[in-house]
């Protein structure tokens, strides 16, 4: 466990701010970092963006997993990297919305579920930050599993997903449907606890109108679990 002081007056977002920061000791010199997106990501790409401007950081770059993400560091300074110029990131930083014993998570509250798989994909070392409210016993007992889809196929795909059980709700934002950095929709889709994470996984990815889904099954190295006084971390079985 590492101790830590409070930093903010929200207890909840001073255990954010402790496992984005510590989650930073991981990252040096000249490397690549993937930026995520979220509450809890916020705090690890302002930190970032301190290491940088007083010289604790160097040469680092960054590909962010949302527009959001990428206003944000622009806003305090990272260089801003793409695919195009580097294909594998050395680490990324990113928070979840449940993380399961197995490292196992759940994610996309933040609608950037897409963006964030294929930048974990891409990474030597992905790092969860969450604070103590996020892990359980099992995917889907706290969550429901957000599906992104072609907005051409959402009543289909609607169905589909109540064949399996869901109960389903198109996501909604100020002004209608809730719309992707990529132009889709998502479904939120209430599964309850779920028995068998791979195999819904396979059977969402299975389906053409189904772009992505909310189950990172695999991808997980480092969790980071902060607490009311202390950081604790886990690696993946």
């Amino acid at each position: 466990m590492r101790q830590y002081g409070a930093v903010t007056d929200d207890p909840r977002q001073a255990q954010k701010q402790a496992a984005a920061e510590r989650a930073l000791e991981w990252v040096t010199s000249g490397t690549v970092v993937g930026l995520g997106t979220g509450s809890t990501a916020v705090w690890a790409i302002r930190g970032l963006g301190a290491r940088l401007a007083d010289g604790r950081l160097r040469d680092v770059v960054a590909i962010p997993t949302s527009d959001a993400s990428a206003a944000e560091a622009r806003a305090v300074g990272i260089p801003l990297v793409t695919f195009d110029e580097h294909t594998v990131i050395d680490l990324t930083i990113d928070g979840a919305d449940e993380v399961d014993p197995g490292l196992d998570c759940i994610k996309g509250y933040g609608g950037a579920l897409l963006r964030e798989k294929v930048v974990a994909q891409a990474t030597r070392r992905q790092v969860i930050v969450v604070d103590d409210s996020k892990p359980s016993a099992r995917l889907g007992t706290r969550c429901h599993v957000p599906v992104e889809v072609l907005r051409f196929a959402r009543a289909t795909e609607q169905a589909f997903l109540e064949s399996l059980g869901a109960t389903v709700a198109l996501r909604t934002g100020d002004a209608g449907p809730f719309v992707t950095d990529e132009g889709n929709w998502i479904l939120d889709a209430t599964f309850g606890p779920i028995a068998d994470a791979p195999g819904l996984a396979a059977r969402l990815a299975d389906r053409a109108g189904v772009v992505e889904h909310g189950l990172f099954l695999g991808l997980v190295h480092d969790l980071l679990i902060a607490t009311a006084g202390a950081v604790e971390h886990r690696i993946r079985p």
